[in-house]
């Protein structure tokens, strides 16, 4: 028979889970009061689109509703009828690091517009979800002045830009298509997992949830990912893929990881997706 726990067991349990409650109680205030921090990684300088291989990559400047003017990159297609694609980069550093991209899909006739955020490469403001989001519009607003129709306009969102992508197309069920690299179903299924479940949703300040829009979007869709991404698990992709209703198509490449996937096929899956529906050739 178990002996029960006498008085000075019982404090001293009582006072180690008290301990062990403080300090479950102290991080997950600095997760509240830190988080964006631990989400946004900006670069703070941007250099000419010259110095990373894209000379024919202009600065322009795109104001948001709240009355930031901030800095993108854009140069148009080789046809006035081509696609322009709306990229919507990740959390982390700045415009410069996906000019690779931007020269791959200018060598395919395509225009594009890099969306130049809020606290990233010298722009004013900080991030949040939905300054991104006020972000991006401006950015979509901008080629509109410009007389690009939404119809010749593919919005790509790579890793945290997919919440900010899949936003501007349920915004906007006129767009041609959209292509979502590295895609995550809600930021919270990102959490640490020292998260008790079901605690992360109340906490994040900023959500992307695109497994709620993804099923009511009804334009073309690609899924790119990696099997091998260490930061957002490949089931993720598929996931929305599933999600999509049979409007996505999905991507999976076996060698790739979550940065590397331009190296290992993605650019030649964009490219016959975007000719499929009229825009480039590879």
């Amino acid at each position: 028979m178990r002996r029960a726990p006498n008085f000075v067991e019982q404090r001293v349990i009582a006072e180690t889970l008290g301990v062990f409650a403080g300090g479950y109680a102290l991080m997950l205030g600095g997760l509240a009061i830190f988080q964006r921090d631990m989400i946004y990684h900006p670069g703070a300088t941007l250099p000419e689109p010259g110095a990373v291989g894209v000379p024919e990559m202009v600065p322009v400047s795109v104001r948001t509703t709240d009355n930031l003017l901030l800095t993108g990159w854009y140069a148009p297609p080789a046809d006035a009828g081509a696609i322009t694609v709306l990229y919507c980069h990740g959390n982390a550093r700045t415009l410069a690091e996906r000019a690779h991209k931007a020269r791959r899909l200018m060598d395919a006739g395509l225009g594009i517009m890099l969306v130049g955020y809020r606290g990233y490469g010298g722009n004013p403001g900080h991030p949040t979800e939905q300054g991104l989001y006020a972000d991006a519009r401006a950015a979509l607003g901008w080629l509109r002045s410009r007389e690009v129709p939404a119809e010749r306009i593919v919005v790509y969102g790579e890793s945290l830009g997919t919440g900010i992508a899949t936003q501007m197309a349920a915004e906007n069920p006129d767009l041609a298509a959209l292509v979502l690299e590295a895609p995550f179903t809600r930021l919270a299924d990102l959490a640490p997992p020292y998260l008790l479940p079901g605690l992360a949703p109340l906490l994040l300040l900023d959500q992307y949830d695109t497994a709620s829009k993804i099923s009511d979007l009804g334009l073309p869709m690609l899924v790119v990912h990696g099997d091998h991404d260490g930061v957002v698990p490949v089931a993720m992709g598929r996931t929305l893929v599933k999600a999509a209703n049979g409007r996505a198509e999905g991507v999976f490449l076996a060698p790739a990881g979550h940065n590397d996937l331009w190296e290992h096929g993605a650019a030649e899956a964009v490219l016959a997706f975007l000719g499929r529906i009229g825009g480039a050739h590879q």
